[in-house]
């Protein structure tokens, strides 16, 4: 376990690499320059730009502002805001992230609360009334992007009838609105995950064995098929805990929350490059983490599964 595990992060490392290099090589790519923005409007001479460049390493080559960029990244050490001049980018993501997290478990968690036992329940009593209204709200909770459910929600909630506050995040009210976009999300794609692989696992020799010696439908589906119908439901909550997290940007931008996701796309649009790759390899680093937890939980979920 310990080898597969030391394994699966020395992976991980070669890919939060990779993904790094990408992100770095498509900041360079990216029309504009970061200094054009700090100068603004005023009027500078070219040596006061070349001092500019000098000071943030703009003027080195390519290649070394990245190796110096990953050397102090090792040293947990995110280096300045281009734009927030003197202000440290750890200090941004420390400010933004827990906001974002909150956000993010509060909606997962609502989500896989809801959606998981009635994907269960739609997939026991198949072509009831139940299989078909749940099936029916996943489908729309998939095809329906999550920043027009925002807007409706907002004129609706905030517009029309007044209740919620259409963005910002003070008091709990402020949450009501972003998690119920981003839980309607989840819960679509658990929901449907959930009653397929219940509905599989029903169809299985054991669920009818188990039947045959008498055992009760309630205690077959809880302790014969919810088990097995868990992995793949398991393998995706993985995923999607990274998804949502990168997913919020569009959520926040509309909500106007205060997180990584806010903070991300103001980073785009000002060319702040060490804001930008700091929340990228953030990012990627809690993809890589997600599908490991997610392999270990497997022999937890099935004792069948051993990892080696």
């Amino acid at each position: 376990m310990l080898r597969y595990v030391l394994l699966r992060l020395l992976q991980g490392l070669v890919v939060v690499f990779i993904v790094s290099v990408a992100t770095f090589g498509i900041m360079q790519l990216a029309p504009g320059s970061p200094v054009d923005i700090m100068v603004g409007e005023a009027q500078v001479t070219d040596a006061q730009i070349e001092a500019i460049k000098r000071k943030w390493g703009l003027d080195r080559p390519v290649h070394e502002q990245y190796l110096t960029w990953l050397g102090n990244v090792v040293r947990l050490d995110f280096g300045q805001s281009v734009i927030r001049t003197g202000v440290p980018v750890g200090e941004m993501l420390l400010e933004a992230a827990p906001m974002t997290i909150r956000l993010n478990l509060l909606a997962l968690a609502i989500a896989a609360a809801v959606a998981i036992p009635l994907g269960i329940a739609a997939a026991v009593r198949r072509y009831s009334l139940l299989d078909y209204f749940s099936m029916l709200t996943a489908t729309l909770g998939v095809a329906l992007p999550n920043y027009w459910v925002g807007l409706m929600l907002i004129i609706l909630f905030s517009l029309v009838l007044g209740w919620l506050p259409p963005y910002g995040a003070e008091g709990w009210r402020g949450y009501v609105l972003p998690v119920a976009v981003l839980a309607f999300g989840e819960m679509a794609v658990l929901a449907r995950m959930a009653r397929g692989a219940t509905a599989e696992v029903l169809g299985q020799e054991f669920v009818t064995v188990a039947r045959a010696k008498g055992l009760r439908e309630g205690r077959v589906v809880s302790r014969h098929v919810v088990r097995n119908a868990l992995l793949p439901v398991v393998t995706l909550l993985g995923y999607r805990l990274a998804f949502v997290l990168s997913g919020t940007i569009v959520v926040e931008t509309i909500f106007a929350w205060p997180g990584i996701g806010r903070l991300f796309i103001d980073s785009v649009y000002r060319l702040d490059y060490q804001v930008v790759q700091a929340i990228v390899l953030l990012l990627s680093t809690i993809v890589v983490l997600g599908n490991i937890l997610t392999d270990l939980a497997y022999a937890y979920i099935d004792p069948r599964i051993r990892v080696s």
